[in-house]
């Protein structure tokens, strides 16, 4: 197994990333947003390629709700 590598977004980044998604849960609309949210979810979970890392991500979401 090898050592997961850190990406961090810039503010920039985080901006840009914020728009994309604002735009695309405007684009699934509400009776879509949350089966798009969940696919996201599940692509960039794939993309990590570790699921700890994923199980720590979605614990923190769920902070402060």
């Amino acid at each position: 197994m090898t050592a997961a590598t850190t990406h961090a977004l810039t503010i920039s980044g985080l901006e840009t990333v914020y728009d994309a998604l604002a735009t695309a849960i405007d684009q699934a609309g509400p009776d879509k947003a949350e089966l798009f949210l969940v696919k996201l979810a599940l692509l960039n979970a794939q993309a990590l390629g570790d699921p700890a890392i994923m199980e720590r991500q979605i614990a923190s979401a769920l902070k402060d709700l």
